[in-house]
């Protein structure tokens, strides 16, 4: 028999918001998975590193930051490779995910490429949207509102559009687009509204309003706007 392939949301950061089935699943697993950038420390492993057990096998799969795609698709393929090893021998794999595996989230990559050839279980996790309303004490939506989630790399007009059709806004990957960002939101009036959140759930978590945000932010920022002076009541 093959193992399971199971993807493991770990949530934003803050191992106490991991959930009860990915902290047992990361326990049980014969083989943990996780991506990392080329040589660094992976950022998912630091959020499990309490629950992975001694002398647990471990693949990672570095994966490149590049604007191209094919370093990184290449990265996948290399990585799905050594999983799959792991499956046919009968071992069960955990894939460890930062935040949700569905969400902008790194083990989607290796679904596409192994769920059709081995039993999967995808376990979700706390999204980083919801872990930076909290921290900011900002609710997202209410009754009939609409919530946009946007790349901080989209298009400038195709982002005015899409935060025009909603009542509630988060920008993720914000990093170096955090300018054009601040621009498309404050010739829409939006700035006073906008709140910046870096590593949320983390101790180096830093919120900000918008106006005070660093240029260029690091990857794990996020901007959340709410239209209007009360838009919750």
């Amino acid at each position: 028999m093959t193992g399971k392939l199971i993807g493991v949301g770990l949530g934003p950061g803050d191992p106490d918001l991991m959930t009860l089935k990915a902290a047992r699943a990361i326990g049980a697993a014969q083989v943990i998975a996780y991506p990392a950038l080329p040589g660094t420390a992976s950022f998912a492993r630091s959020i499990a590193a309490d629950l992975i057990a001694p002398g647990v096998h471990e693949i990672v799969i570095e994966v490149p930051m590049t604007k191209s795609r094919d370093p990184a698709q290449a990265a996948y393929d290399l990585g799905a490779e050594r999983v799959a090893e792991a499956l046919e021998a009968g071992q069960d794999v955990a894939v460890l995910c930062e935040g949700d595996p569905f969400f902008y989230g790194s083990f989607m990559y290796l679904y596409a490429r192994l769920a059709d050839r081995f039993e999967t279980e995808v376990i979700p996790g706390i999204t980083s949207v919801s872990a930076a309303s909290a921290a900011i004490g900002q609710p997202l939506v209410a009754r009939n509102d609409t919530l946009a989630v946007l790349p901080g790399p989209m298009d400038s007009d195709e982002m005015a559009r899409r935060i025009d059709a909603a009542q509630a806004v988060a920008i993720l990957k914000v990093g170096r687009h955090l300018a054009r960002i601040r621009e498309v939101l404050d010739t829409r009036g939006l700035t006073a509204q906008a709140r910046y959140i870096e590593r949320a759930t983390l101790a180096e978590e830093r919120i900000l309003p918008l106006s005070e945000a660093p240029d260029p932010a690091p990857y794990f920022s996020m901007i959340l706007v709410a239209k209007g002076s009360d838009p919750w009541l």
